[in-house]
Formats: C-alpha cells, sequence, structure tokens
C-alpha cells in the first residue's frame, strides 16, 4: 500500500477573518455533494483556543481550488457549565434515512486535570447545514469503563447495528507522556443510547506509545479496515489495522503507506486520517504539522 500526496488542500489564513476560524483546520470529514464536489468538515480555533466546526467545499479533480468556505461554524462551544462549553471538535458524520448524524468532541476545561471530553451529537434533518445539538448533555459520558476521559468517535451504520470505535483515556499523570489513551468499541440499537464493554478494539503496543487516537473505519467486503493516529513521544503518525470482524484488529502500521514529507507543512508529523471511496478510488485527507494548524492535505492510494 502507497499513498500518493496531492499536496495542501486548506489551511485558514487572512483571506478568511472569521473570529470563530482564527487558525486550525483539524479532524477532516468529507461528504459527497455532487459528481466530483465535496465538502469536508474540520475544527477550527477561536482566538480563545475553542474549537468550532465549519467546512469548506472543493472538486476533487482540482483539490487546491477553493469553491466555499463557510461563513458561520455549524457547530459552537455550548453554554457555559455544560459539557461542550470550551470547545466542540469534529468527530464524524453518518447519514441515515435522510439525517445527518455528527458526532462530535466536546471540552470542558478542568482544575486538578487540563481538560475532560465526552461525545455528543447534532442532527441536521435538511440540505441547509442546520445541525441541532440533540442535547445540552453528551450521548456518552465518563462511567465506570471509562472514567477518565474521552475523544474523537467514528461511528458506522452497520446492518442494523450502529458500532462506534472512541477514544478513551487510561489515567491522568504529571507528564502528557502519562496520559495514555486507547482505542474502544460500543454498539447500538439506534445511535443514540450506547452500550460499552471495555473493549479495547487497539491497544498500545510500545512502551514510546503515548496513545492511539481518532480512528476511521471502511468496511471492504468482510473485512474492516482502520486507519488512526499514534502519538510517540509527543510526535503524531498514522497507524492502520484490519479486522474480520468489527471488534478483534490486528494493527499493521509498518503497511500503512504514509509518511512525513521531507519539507513543508506535514514534515514534523501527520495525522486525523479520514479514508473515503470516490470514482474506483481511494483517497486519505489528513492533518500535518502542529496537530491541524497547518491545515489539512489529500492523498490518493496507488494500488
Amino acid at each position: 500500500m502507497r499513498w500518493r500526496k496531492l499536496g495542501l488542500v486548506f489551511v485558514p489564513n487572512s483571506e478568511y477573518s472569521y473570529p470563530w476560524m482564527a487558525s486550525h483546520a483539524a479532524n477532516p470529514v468529507a461528504e459527497r455533494i455532487g459528481d466530483y464536489e465535496f465538502r469536508v468538515y474540520f475544527s477550527c480555533r477561536d482566538d480563545q483556543n475553542r474549537s468550532h466546526i465549519g467546512f469548506v467545499e472543493f472538486d476533487l479533480r482540482r483539490p487546491r481550488e477553493t469553491l466555499r468556505v463557510a461563513e458561520q461554524p455549524i457547530l459552537s462551544p455550548g453554554e457555559p457549565g455544560c459539557f461542550d462549553d470550551s470547545g466542540a471538535s469534529m468527530g464524524c458524520l453518518v447519514i441515515y434515512e435522510g439525517k445527518r448524524y455528527l458526532y462530535y468532541l466536546g471540552w470542558n476545561l478542568g482544575v486538578t486535570v487540563p481538560w475532560r471530553n465526552s461525545i455528543g451529537l447534532a442532527i441536521s434533518e435538511t440540505d441547509n447545514l442546520a445541525f441541532r445539538k440533540y442535547s445540552m448533555a453528551p450521548i456518552i459520558d465518563r462511567n465506570e469503563v471509562d472514567p477518565f476521559s474521552l475523544s474523537y468517535p467514528w461511528v458506522m451504520r452497520d446492518g442494523s447495528t450502529w458500532r462506534m470505535w472512541y477514544g478513551s483515556n487510561l489515567g491522568w499523570g504529571k507528564h502528557r507522556s502519562d496520559m495514555k489513551y486507547v482505542i474502544k468499541y460500543a454498539e447500538s440499537s439506534d445511535g443514540i443510547q450506547w452500550h460499552r464493554g471495555d473493549i479495547v478494539a487497539i491497544p498500545l503496543l510500545y512502551e514510546e506509545e503515548w496513545g492511539i487516537s481518532r480512528p476511521c473505519v471502511i468496511r471492504d467486503g468482510t473485512t474492516y479496515t482502520m486507519w488512526y493516529s499514534v502519538l510517540r513521544s509527543n510526535i503524531y503518525r498514522i497507524g492502520y489495522a484490519v479486522s474480520p470482524d468489527a471488534i478483534h484488529w490486528q494493527r499493521k502500521d509498518d503497511e500503512v503507506g504514509i509518511e512525513p514529507s521531507e519539507s513543508g507543512w506535514d514534515s514534523e508529523m501527520i495525522e486525523y486520517p479520514y479514508v473515503f471511496d470516490h470514482g474506483g478510488k481511494r483517497y486519505m485527507l489528513y492533518n500535518g504539522n502542529g496537530f491541524g494548524r497547518t491545515g489539512f492535505g489529500l492523498a490518493v492510494l496507488d494500488e
């Protein structure tokens, strides 16, 4: 497997002087809106470092030419005291029965620990991007199997089952390297009420690994394929795993086929992959240096 990079697609700059989009274009997720036109949702940050969710549209044949940029966020931080009062970050998008289900990460700053994250849901029932938060409370919060903090979800409707892979902290410590986190698995019958059985889908394998996060899963026939971010010594790389049943996974990080560039916007790290198929080809959106500060790029799989 080898990914060929097509270049940087979008990064907020002085041309887009919106106060809610001061920096970053992290966690990209694509939605097809035309023959070759795609809308990419992403997390950006305001001047208070709070994340909002916006979007940009482009033509897959000319990905460096921006067609449209959101003038207003489709999702913003919640009211003071809510689970998302310090930020709302893009997780994933599921389109089912004419509705868009946007699963997102809510940020709530802490005192004894830097932050607490929970998973929220917003739903759009029309074509005009009017997303409404399902609840002022998260749909998945800390509990006995995830007592510390949660992170980015990936949701797939698979037959009659809703599947979710999400990040879970294993603990906190004095240093960031002490904050270990893995990817766990949950199921639902409606996409809202979730059953968690403390199932670790992607564990840490090496001492230098600090965390595994932001999964992206595709079903290829009878095989499930996952891409994710691996944090080692504060530097992200993209990992890769396969599974016959969506629950038990074999990591194959050495076969992922994409690495940082020798120079430029993605020369220090690459992370937050989003993989999708179109026109018989497989594409990957991903972030580079600065956890999304330098924007997101596009790559295509060369067989």
